[in-house]
């Protein structure tokens, strides 16, 4: 039997591939969620609320023309922390990226908290985010 928060994770990852940033928003992202992006891109930074999170998912969907898809391999998951391994892949602007990364997740009462990604390739991410 799978920890609630693996679910919680497959649950939200789904919702993300639906494109239901509602459903991120509302059942998953604790309003006070903050959401750490590395590198020196546009795209990069720490996002405060659900707001700026889902605006800032928002924006990954309308610059990759919806083609980013985010495919979950596996997670891991505890009473306080949940972990990602994923493959990221959308296209751009004439560019694609395939990138495995982690995501760390800290949840509390069923919802994530606070969140840190870690592409395989920052550089890629820099490149294909600029």
């Amino acid at each position: 039997m799978a920890h609630p928060n693996e679910d919680l994770l497959r649950e939200g990852y789904a919702a993300f591939g639906r494109g239901d940033l509602d459903a991120l928003q509302n059942q998953f992202f604790a309003p006070d969620i903050t959401w750490h992006y590395p590198g020196k891109s546009p795209f990069a930074g720490d996002y405060r609320g659900t707001g700026e999170v889902v605006g800032w998912l928002m924006r990954t969907f309308e610059v990759t023309g919806g083609t980013i898809r985010v495919d979950l391999n596996t997670v891991v998951a505890n009473d306080d922390v949940a972990v990602a391994l994923t493959t990221i892949n959308a296209q751009r602007d004439g560019k694609a990226i395939s990138d495995d990364t982690v995501q760390v997740f800290r949840i509390r009462d069923g919802k994530a908290t606070e969140v840190w990604t870690y592409p395989a390739d920052l550089y890629a991410n820099d490149a294909f985010w600029s």
